[in-house]
């Protein structure tokens, strides 16, 4: 139950975290964007997710997958719900800073998932502490 939760939130996770790809060509004419501009738009979540996940990572270890995941959710959410009232580039931009927290989730979610299974498909340890998981060796 609670993989099938953990991958169902990544699932919803990632697409917000790519939501911009796929409004954003609506943004562009709506907007009138230079290709730069939507370039940026569409790169500034990708950047903010790919950045956070060092200290989501981090925080995941120290205070357990769990809670960091949901604070993850409960943010991406709220950057979400906050972007249906963006009206020009640079609320926009505010906004994709803000869904990239979701970016995030994949740190934090190897982390949550991986100490749920110990390796067992070694005969011999491939790593000092064999109560290390497959996916931290």
């Amino acid at each position: 139950m609670a993989l099938g939760m953990s991958t169902l939130a990544f699932t919803v996770c990632f697409a917000v975290w790519t939501i911009f790809s796929i409004i954003g060509i609506q943004i562009k004419k709506d907007l009138g964007l230079s290709d730069t501009q939507f370039g940026l738009l569409v790169g500034t979540p990708i950047l903010t997710g790919s950045l956070i996940r060092l200290i989501l990572g981090i925080w995941a270890d120290q205070y357990g997958g769990r809670l960091v995941y949901a604070g993850v959710m409960v943010s991406a959410a709220v950057a979400t719900w906050l972007l249906t009232y963006a009206y020009d580039y640079p609320t926009f931009l505010l906004a994709a800073l803000g869904v990239g927290i979701a970016g995030g989730s994949f740190a934090v979610g190897v982390s949550y998932v991986s100490k749920w299974y110990l390796i067992t498909l070694f005969p011999q340890p491939i790593c000092q502490n064999e109560e290390r998981s497959l996916a931290q060796a």
